[in-house]
């Protein structure tokens, strides 16, 4: 073997390769760093002042189809085109300038109302002593054992029927809180009441000239609420919330305000309060007696999709299109915690009964479950083959199903607690003893709040999760393609879901008689 020598070696242009790829690898990571940097530019969140800086360094103020968000996306990309041709030093001469501009301009407190004042006001003295009852009760729930738990919550749901609801698709379905009315709103413009589990129509209500992207009921509403009062609120495409009543085909009263289509409503559990989510990038909290808003609410850089009162009425949460959720506190109005993690839009966002734990669907098909005791995502759910369009915790009928207490005579008003956890002073014991209103506390545990959720996708399927190990419990297939909303009736016997093809489905346990 003759030895290696340097005139042995033939050039035969590889090196020419070689140059090529660094040239592209340097490419890909320029633009890596760029993005890195646009994403800690200080670019204002007001569409007037996003038009104003790009007419500044000579773009089009807009262009054509394009939307608030797009259009600061934009402006974001530009700027970071500009420091990057100018190199480092420039960008970072840029960002501080761009810091300093944010701290003189955009960080400020917007003045509130004394109407608002007062409103969180109320809101305190609200939810303080709902969230003590609650946590006292968890306390003494927290004594049957786990096993027992699994087994009360097994579910095996069936079809039951299904029913054409409208001329279109079936945006959201609710039940309502007596669980013998089901709430269907439509892209039709419509809302219709049907009679459940016969799925016999009651009435149709008419205000909306655009598709109704949401419906939900007073807390009261079927109960203590009069007829005639307001006991149901919609939001739809034409910007517009309509109140109405259960006796009237028209809105008692319009809730006007903002500038694009409302999506996900909500009523706060006093019901006296209503917020709703919308595609001009905020969220909105309005008083249901003076018809009056209270509260704009910005922070997400893309469309609101979805908005979720906490049971004790001392949060509301908000998921939008910008992949992000944000907890608010309506006592002070500051952000108790962001909900980052999910790679693409939030559909649906709902609350744990606990209190304290979160549920957001997205449309990167899973479900993350959020702690706001640690500030994290606790687990992810591979929920769906497809957008997950809505999420739905078992809520119980606090008349009909009761907290545990000492007395087997207990009455249906929740009874006193104090902090310790006891209920009027005394050690409980284990649950599996007693017996409340007539009923083994096995039979009230299958209708304890927030044993397991529901979810909805636009792979055409319900699915039932367990609230603890978020195991899946059952799989119900519906007639569409897209599921578009899902709902728990309080009392436990009946499940509802609303497709893209204008039915509803209506699921009722196995064991229960049809």
């Amino acid at each position: 073997m003759s030895e290696l020598t340097f005139d042995n070696l033939i050039d035969d242009g590889n090196y020419l390769g070689s140059e090529r790829a660094r040239q592209e690898n340097k490419v890909i990571l320029d633009e890596l760093e760029r993005k890195k940097k646009a994403r800690s530019l200080a670019v204002p969140t007001d569409d007037n002042r996003v038009k104003a800086r790009l007419r500044e360094i000579g773009e089009p103020i807009t262009l054509f189809g394009e939307r608030a968000a797009d259009r600061r996306d934009r402006l974001i990309y530009v700027l970071s085109q500009i420091n990057a041709a100018r190199g480092d030093d420039a960008m970072q001469v840029e960002e501080e300038s761009s810091d300093e501009s944010e701290e003189e301009v955009e960080e400020f407190y917007s003045p509130g109302s004394l109407e608002l004042l007062e409103a969180r006001r109320k809101l305190a003295e609200y939810s303080l002593p709902r969230a003590q009852k609650r946590l006292a009760q968890q306390r003494i729930d927290s004594k049957i054992p786990l096993g027992r738990v699994i087994d009360i919550r097994k579910k095996n749901f069936a079809n039951l029927g299904s029913q054409i609801g409208d001329e279109r698709p079936i945006a959201q379905v609710r039940f309502s809180p007596n669980s013998q009315i089901l709430a269907t709103g439509s892209w039709s413009g419509n809302v219709k009441l049907w009679n459940v589990p016969s799925c016999t129509p009651i009435r149709t209500l008419r205000g909306h000239n655009d598709r109704v992207g949401g419906v939900a009921w007073h807390p009261q509403a079927t109960r203590t609420q009069s007829e005639d009062a307001v006991n149901l609120v919609s939001g739809a495409g034409d910007l517009n919330l309509h109140l109405w009543s259960l006796n009237s085909e028209t809105p008692l009263a319009t809730l006007k305000g903002h500038q694009e289509r409302v999506c996900r409503v909500a009523f706060h559990p006093t019901g006296n309060y209503v917020a709703s989510a919308s595609f001009d990038t905020t969220w909105r909290l309005w008083d249901v007696e003076t018809t009056q808003e209270l509260l704009l609410q910005e922070g997400h850089s893309k469309e609101v999709y979805s908005v979720e009162f906490q049971d004790d009425g001392a949060l509301v949460a908000s998921g939008g299109l910008d992949a992000i959720g944000r907890v608010w506190d309506l006592r002070t109005g500051r952000t108790a915690m962001v909900l980052d993690g999910h790679v693409q839009a939030i559909y649906a966002i709902g609350f744990s009964p606990n209190g304290y734990q979160i549920a957001t669907g997205s449309g990167d098909d899973t479900i993350r479950i959020w702690d706001m005791r640690s500030l994290k995502a606790l687990y992810t759910i591979p929920a769906h083959l497809s957008n997950v369009s809505d999420v739905r915790f078992f809520r119980a009928d606090d008349i009909s199903f009761t907290p545990f207490s000492n007395s087997s005579t207990s009455t249906p008003d929740t009874p006193d607690v104090d902090m310790s956890g006891d209920i009027d002073g005394k050690e409980t014991p284990a649950p599996e003893t007693k017996i409340v209103n007539g009923i083994t506390t096995e039979e009230e545990w299958k209708y304890r709040s927030g044993l397991y959720l529901a979810s909805a996708g636009y792979d055409g399927l319900v699915k039932l999760w367990s609230a603890d190990d978020w195991q899946l419990l059952r799989t119900l297939p519906t007639d569409g393609g897209k599921v578009m909303s899902c709902d728990l009736s309080s009392d436990g016997k009946l499940l509802a879901s609303g497709t893209y093809n204008r039915n509803f489905q209506i699921f009722a346990p196995e064991e229960l008689p049809a």
